[in-house]
This record gives C-alpha cells, structure tokens and sequence, in this order.
C-alpha cells in the first residue's frame, strides 16, 4: 500500500491557534494522526545547501505589527509579529551581475565547514538505521535565483543578461552536486527534491523554450546523479498550475512532483492518464478540510480512485489555512488514514 504520510508542515507542526484551544497539542498531534514516516513522511539532512556564512539578521525598523530586517548578503525583508510564515521580501540580494560575483565568492563555497552539523558522524548512523525516506536538497534551478533576485528582476534578465542566469543556475548545481558527492559516500538516499515555485494558475512563469534552454540542462545532471547514485526519485516542488511544467520536467529526468494545487487548475487524474512516468504528492483539496463533511468525502473519493491507478501518495495540496480548525483537521486526516490503509494498488 501507499504510505500515510502528513506532506505539509514539519514534525509536530500545528497552527497557533489549535494550541492555544489545546495546550500540548504540539508535543503529540502527528502521533495522535498516526503519520508514517518522519517529518513531513520524508526529511532531508541538516546539511546546508543554501547561502552560508550570511551572518545575522539587522533589524532596521519596527512598529507594532512588523519588523523589517536586513541581511549581510543584501535580502531585506519585513517580518509579521507573531507569525511563522507571514515576512515579505523588498529588497533582493542580487540586482547586477556584480552582486552575483559577490553571493557566488563569499556564500557559496560547498567546501564551507560550517554546512555540516557538528553531529554529523552521529547523524550519519541515525541515517543509516533508518525505515523513512532521506533526501538530497537542490534548492531549485529556478527557485535559487528566484529567491535571489526575485520574480521580475529574473524574468528581465532572461532577456537583458542570459549569461548571467546560465551562470547562476549552473553554478547552483555544480555547487549542490558538489555537496551532494560529500554526502553520498557515507548514507543512500532515497530521493532528490528541488524546490522551483515557478508557477501561477496560468501555469509556468517562464515558456518551453526558456526552461530547454536554461533549465532541462541542469536537470538532465541532476538525474545522471541520480542515476549513479541509485537514487530512483527526483522529486519537484511546485505551486501553480503544473501540468504543463510536469511535460517539460519528465522530459528533463524528473519522475516526481507536487504538490497539484486544486484551486489553481490541476486536474490530477487527468495529468496521471497523460503523464504515466510522473508520480504524484498532494493533490487533495485543503479548503474541503473546513467545507463540512461532504467535501471531505469528495475528496476522499478521488484520493481512493488516485490510489489505484498507482504512483500517487495523497495529502493535502499545501499547508493548512489558518481558518481550518484542529477538529476538521484531524477529522480530514482520520479519513485520509482509512483510505490509505483500506485502498490497494492496482496499477
């Protein structure tokens, strides 16, 4: 059978508000859920694959709502008070090509010592007893200069300074499979996510061409890692209508992806019927969780039918709203589990 597996949120992870009503809560709710696996089902390492190095956040400004705070490799952000996931970014490290040569040389060295826990040795033998799966991270081959440039800066300098954006998504890669070849000697992994957030309802933020071009290249190396390494999943992360993004993915050597937001368009069964090499996370609608009980059974109608045609792990499409109570919730999650557990495989 498929695993039951919680997909969004960390281990133990609950909104403020459920453990404001239920003191504790936070301590037990993915054993009172009964969540396989660990984590989110599937946990990555403690090893830094992101800009290292960076020092401490400035605070800049503060009123009562929010404090703004500011980097040493230049992202500037204003934070919610009170709040995990709610900050905004103003300012991008990255505005030039010499900004670039700067984040390459001084946050990027794979070599970096400090991008290993000092536990790791230990670490490595929790890994290797392990009975959940483990990845290797890629910070994503659109998403890293994404989060370094931001949206519309990249989308200009796919036209303005192509090399540049050859450069950094090489680059990123070069340095990711440079720190994977550290990793991979000493435990077997089960997957590799990259995180690309590269889509609206529309569907992809840059065209088939642009993502031939830039991208598939770097994908291509990732699953010829992969490969070497026996790792049979590379999986991508990606909001937005992915349909048309999962083509040129499973083209490239992906096999994998999530989450198939439902609001935003994706039409999974139909995605499953013409893409048969791209399995499938997610893909149930997190709305129905506060929408009463027959939209959760709509939903669990389609997970069971998902469930049969095979390569397809169900849970919801992205992390809970902030509206969905603990009770709805658990209920939703409850009903998920004796799908998951009454619903065989057939593909």
């Amino acid at each position: 059978r498929v695993p039951f597996m919680k997909v969004f949120g960390g281990a133990n992870q609950v909104l403020p508000s459920w453990e404001k009503e239920h003191p504790g809560l936070a301590k037990e709710v993915d054993q009172i859920c009964q969540f396989e696996g660990r984590h989110r089902g599937w946990d990555t390492t403690r090893v830094n694959s992101d800009l290292s190095c960076v020092g401490t956040w400035e605070i800049i400004a503060e009123d009562e709502t929010s404090r703004t705070a500011r980097r040493p490799d230049g992202l500037v952000k204003i934070f919610v008070k009170g709040s995990n996931f709610h900050h905004q970014t103003i300012e991008f490290p990255v505005k030039c090509r010499a900004d670039w040569d700067r984040i390459k040389a001084e946050f990027l060295d794979p070599d970096d010592p400090a991008r290993f826990p000092a536990d790791w040795e230990e670490k490595v033998e929790e890994y290797r007893g392990r009975d959940w799966p483990l990845q290797l991270t890629h910070r994503g081959v659109y998403g890293f200069p994404r989060v370094l440039m931001g949206d519309e800066a990249l989308a200009f300098a796919f036209y303005d300074d192509p090399a540049m954006v050859h450069d950094i998504m090489d680059t990123y890669t070069d340095f990711a499979i440079r720190l994977w070849e550290k990793m991979t000697p000493d435990v077997d992994f089960d997957l590799i996510e990259c995180w690309e957030d590269m889509c609206s309802k529309n569907g992809s933020i840059i065209s088939p061409a642009m993502f031939r071009e830039f991208m598939a290249p770097n994908y291509r190396r990732i699953r010829a890692f992969a490969n070497a390494h026996d790792i049979p999943i590379v999986l991508v992360d990606s909001d937005g209508n992915i349909e048309k993004l999962a083509e040129l993915m499973l083209e490239a050597g992906v096999n994998a992806m999530y989450p198939y937001e439902i609001l935003a368009g994706n039409d999974l069964d139909e995605a499953r019927e013409r893409l048969p090499g791209m399995a499938a996370i997610g893909g149930l609608k997190k709305e129905a969780m506060a929408e009463g009980d027959e939209a959760v059974e709509f939903e669990m109608e389609r997970a069971a039918h998902l469930i049969r045609k095979g390569k397809f792990i169900p849970g919801p499409d992205h992390f809970v709203q902030s509206h969905t109570s603990w009770p709805q919730y658990r209920h939703f999650m409850a009903r998920l589990r004796e799908v998951v557990l009454s619903t065989p495989v057939e593909a």
